[in-house]
C-alpha cells in the first residue's frame, strides 16, 4: 500500500513540474506573439480576483506561497 501511494504522490508531482513548464512555455511564447493562448491574460485575472479579495486574498495568496515554498 505504502508503494502504491508513493507511486502516487511520484506521478502528482511530475504532473504538476509538467503543468509549471508549460505555463512557462505559455507566459514565453505570450511575450514573443503577442499573447497568443491567452496565459498572461489569465495569469493577470487570477492576480487581480487576490487583488480584490482584499486581505482574505492576501492570506491566501501568502498560505498558497508558503505551501509552495515547504516543497
Amino acid at each position: 500500500m505504502k508503494d502504491a501511494l508513493t507511486l502516487v504522490n511520484k506521478w502528482l508531482g511530475d504532473l504538476i513540474e509538467l503543468f509549471k513548464m508549460l505555463v512557462v512555455i505559455g507566459v514565453i511564447v505570450g511575450i514573443l506573439f503577442d499573447d497568443y493562448f491567452g496565459v498572461i491574460a489569465g495569469i493577470g485575472k487570477v492576480v487581480g480576483q487576490f487583488g480584490d479579495g482584499g486581505l482574505a486574498g492576501l492570506l491566501a495568496l501568502i498560505i498558497i506561497a508558503l505551501w509552495y515554498q515547504k516543497k
